[in-house]
């Protein structure tokens, strides 16, 4: 991919001091902005990641302040949308919160970037907003839609979305919730040892947003290929990896959560007709204008069921390893 854009430009990442706030502003120091910004809600997130970034601007503000976001946007080059709201129970318990971060902050920011004159837009997404069960699944799948939509009509910015499955060791992801668990000499709680998650490295992640923000022409919604395992597998390999007793170390079954799927969907048969594979990526192309004809027939999904699945434990604690830091709560 060609980072070269990225040399003198001004960076603006909404949720910047989240798991993914963190790796991509890391990786985007690699390429000389000119000014990177974080822009979040919590004060106490800033203030920590001040010390890692100290020469980085931060802007206190919501996405549901359109105010907020236009004092941040002005003069942006690249906006990397990663504020949401995302924890599954929670969004369940408070649906309507969930519509205002997700849904109206998204629209709010997409009206700041087009009156700022921002060249690219890219929005994060996941895997919830296929087929939606769930109060943020329905807000995220809301969220692509408006994001998508902006290029329909007369526009300079380039609006895109990319869409994740599992990334591992994310804030609030079972990974870290794992290792806590072995901090703490607590089995391990898994709900259905059979359900199966994506397993892609924040890393992996930045990648994804890099691509759509390079090739994107406007309208794309962008899937990596990752491989998948069980649950009970994925506990397996953090057991081996982080716990003295290895896979002998006791794990409990707590059943499926509220608003939860046994698999992961990221491509519905319906995108898949209008999806173009690119090497290690799909990219589903928006209704209103296709560019390239589709290669899939309808009836084809691309899930955590049927992509490549990791059953070897030893497989698994090779990707771990790759991870890197996780944002644990030890």
């Amino acid at each position: 991919m060609d980072y070269a854009a990225l040399r003198d430009a001004v960076i603006l990442i909404t949720g910047g001091t989240g798991s993914f706030g963190n790796r991509v502003a890391a990786r985007i120091l690699e390429h000389r902005p000119r000014e990177v910004r974080i822009f979040s809600r919590d004060e106490k997130k800033q203030w920590e990641m001040q010390r890692s970034y100290p020469h980085f601007r931060y802007f206190l503000g919501d996405v549901r302040n359109r105010h907020s976001l236009d004092a941040a946007m002005n003069a942006v080059d690249y906006v990397f949308h990663a504020a949401a709201l995302k924890q599954v129970p929670t969004c369940e318990t408070f649906p309507w919160e969930a519509v205002q971060t997700n849904v109206m902050g998204a629209q709010n920011l997409c009206d700041a970037a087009r009156d700022a004159g921002v060249k690219v837009v890219v929005a994060l997404s996941t895997d919830k907003a296929v087929k939606p069960i769930n109060a943020m699944g329905i807000s995220k799948a809301m969220m692509e839609k408006i994001v998508c939509s902006q290029n329909e009509f007369a526009c300079k910015t380039i609006f895109s979305c990319v869409r994740y499955g599992n990334v591992m060791g994310s804030r609030g992801s079972v990974i870290p919730l794992f290792r806590k668990q072995i901090h703490e000499g607590k089995p391990l709680s898994i709900t259905v040892p059979s359900m199966t998650r994506f397993l892609m490295t924040l890393d992996q992640s930045v990648d994804l947003v890099f691509k759509a923000m390079t090739t994107s022409v406007g309208g794309e919604l962008y899937v990596r290929r990752a491989p998948a395992s069980t649950v009970r597998n994925l506990a397996r390999a953090v057991a081996r990896l982080y716990s003295a007793r290895g896979e002998a170390y006791p794990v409990v079954e707590t059943g499926t959560r509220a608003g939860e799927k046994h698999h992961e969907v990221l491509v519905n048969e319906y995108e898949l007709q209008r999806a173009i594979e690119d090497g290690e990526y799909f990219v589903v192309q928006p209704e209103y204008r296709r560019y390239r004809a589709a290669v899939h027939s309808f009836g084809e999904e691309y899930t955590s069921a049927n992509t490549q699945q990791l059953e070897n434990v030893e497989e698994i604690v090779a990707l771990l390893k790759q991870m890197g830091d996780t944002e644990s709560y030890i």
